[in-house]
């Protein structure tokens, strides 16, 4: 019998978090943090297998109440760098690393904008990954890290740090990934504009 993956999540998006507050705010930030999300276990013995869903989601409001929206934000954004430096050391083969960067952009960006829709399921939980026609774009349906937000801002920088960390390593050092609309605003979807 298939085991049902839906409504979990990959650990990084707990250990990156965890690594980015205690690089840029120190132990006791993290310590905060992780207690409001009511995640204080996973400070000294981090998950090694998914997690549910609902505890990134706590954990990202938490990031929020405790640090305002900027500065979450910014936690986000170098975990998810954290993580896309992660993938690239465990995850990408090599192989597939050195032929996607002397690929021609273009089709470069397509197989690995597959190649992350295929393994969307490790960090989309519930929510609903897709590559846009326009593509490179990547839609994100009911994304976890702003579920239930209420934000002027896009607040799925996780996200959006982690697809721009790999582009810049496998498309083009140059690459920049930009959240273009996010649920929390209103919008039906978090949007994911790639450029180089």
């Amino acid at each position: 019998m298939k085991q049902d993956k839906r409504g979990r999540i990959g650990p990084n998006a707990i250990i990156r978090i965890q690594e980015a507050l205690s690089s840029q705010g120190g132990e006791g930030v993290a310590e905060s943090v992780f207690k409001q999300a009511g995640l204080e276990p996973y400070l000294g013995s981090p998950p090694e297998t998914m997690v549910p869903e609902s505890e990134v989601i706590a954990l990202h409001q938490a990031l929020r109440t405790e640090l305002g929206i900027a500065e979450a934000r910014a936690i986000g954004r170098d975990a998810g760098r954290r993580t896309g430096d992660y993938l690239l050391a465990r995850r990408i083969p090599k192989p597939a690393q050195w032929l996607l960067k002397r690929l021609p952009a273009r089709l470069a960006a397509r197989l690995l904008l597959e190649a992350i829709a295929a393994n969307a399921w490790t960090f989309v939980g519930t929510g609903r990954f897709t590559i846009a026609p326009s593509a490179p774009v990547i839609e994100i349906h009911d994304s976890p890290l702003c579920r239930g937000a209420r934000s002027n801002v896009p607040l799925c920088d996780f996200y959006a740090g982690t697809f721009e960390r790999l582009f810049q390593a496998l498309i083009h050092p140059a690459a920049r990934v930009t959240e273009t609309q996010c649920a929390a605003q209103g919008a039906p979807y978090c949007c994911f504009e790639l450029r180089w």
